[in-house]
């Protein structure tokens, strides 16, 4: 028999026994990358997360034989549902053993949460901010996860979502690219040459920390605006703004971010993370002062980098800015030769144009991340 326990969250074995699941399910799994728990814990304490500011969460552990074998989070995020009038409930946080009936346990907890609120619709894995990866991966398991950038999970995980009535919503696809190889087309890097010799646009280039620090709050602003036309958008507080842009602070490298301006407005970015990887799943997701050195020489030593945020405000589009953002993507993979590999990390297929200019770049799509929705 499976019982389904729901987590307390002022207790710190409860929230510790949540978070355990994920590092028993996939220990030594050579995939996974594990997530910084102080990051879970932060998703689990609403004094701390700036989502439950305006949102609800609460977490649910599934246990079988005395074992822990799944848990799931369920949210109502209520900026979202305004935003698109929608009565949608999310689920993030799933991670189950090969067992349908835990899958059903855990699932069925979560249609009664949100029918009690008042909700239609169940929609996931969709985290608590858009740094948080979506969907369940359905392509592309032979690859390693792309730091804590995104979800991984057994390919069975797609049989135990279809088979409770889930259907597709978006798929997220990351491509692969070896940044040498990467080239524009002659007519782009024109377009984008007129652009800026007219001063349409400004591409701003930065030599240290302090240096980006001080457009970071312009950065995170564009960062809102820029996927007001995806589906996952909605309208971030500022607080939910200043956490973004906190941790994506953490650790890119000021030498390679690019910043398309006009008129001193930040209007389009190219968001390049070398990719930690490697260093994270040896620190088991702890954040001691060696796990932190570990992370800090991954950063100088990974032949991989990651792009996970590249965007040109959608008003900005057809005036060139799209040239000049793809140009700026160019620069910045062929600005170190210790990167070999790049992944263009989780667009969106609403991105329609972005998904179509990569294609016509040559990238090749290589993990498939699905998210799902069913009525309640």
């Amino acid at each position: 028999m499976v019982n389904i326990r729901k987590v307390n969250l002022s207790s710190k074995s409860e929230v510790n026994a949540f978070i355990q699941v994920s590092f028993d399910l996939y220990a030594n799994h050579p995939q996974w990358v594990p997530p910084f728990i102080t990051d879970i814990r932060t998703m689990m304490n609403p004094n701390k997360h700036p989502y439950y500011e305006h949102s609800d969460a609460e977490f649910f552990i599934a246990e079988k034989d005395g074992k822990a074998v799944g848990r799931i989070a369920a949210l109502e995020n209520k900026p979202f549902n305004r935003y698109h009038e929608a009565k949608d409930a999310e689920f993030y946080l799933f991670e189950c053993v090969d067992d349908q009936q835990v899958a059903d346990a855990l699932f069925e907890t979560v249609f009664e949460w949100a029918k009690a609120r008042g909700l239609n619709k169940l929609v996931g894995p969709k985290g608590f901010g858009p740094l948080d990866g979506y969907g369940i991966q359905i392509e592309g398991f032979e690859h390693r996860q792309m730091m804590n950038m995104m979800n991984y999970n057994y390919p069975y995980y797609r049989d135990l979502v279809e088979n409770l009535g889930f259907t597709k919503v978006v798929d997220f696809v990351s491509s692969h690219v070896q940044p040498q190889n990467f080239q524009l087309p002659p007519k782009v890097r024109r377009a984008s040459e007129i652009a800026q010799k007219r001063r349409t646009f400004e591409v701003l280039n930065f030599k240290n920390k302090r240096h980006l620090l001080q457009w970071a709050g312009r950065i995170g602003e564009a960062y809102n605006k820029a996927f007001v036309n995806n589906w996952e958008y909605y309208p971030l507080s500022q607080r939910e703004i200043d956490f973004v842009v906190s941790n994506v602070m953490t650790i890119v490298d000021p030498n390679l971010i690019k910043i398309i301006a006009k008129d001193g407005e930040v209007v389009g970015f190219v968001l390049p993370f070398p990719d930690v990887s490697a260093a994270m799943q040896k620190n088991g997701g702890k954040l001691g002062p060696i796990a932190i050195l570990r992370l800090l020489m991954e950063i100088k030593r990974t032949d991989w980098i990651s792009f996970n945020g590249v965007g040109i405000l959608p008003e900005y589009q057809g005036l060139g800015g799209n040239a000049v953002m793809y140009a700026e993507l160019e620069k910045a993979m062929h600005a170190n030769e210790q990167f070999i590999h790049s992944e263009l990390t989780q667009v969106a297929e609403t991105a329609e144009q972005m998904r179509k200019d990569l294609k016509n770049l040559g990238v090749q799509f290589y993990k498939n991340h699905r998210v799902y929705h069913r009525n309640l």
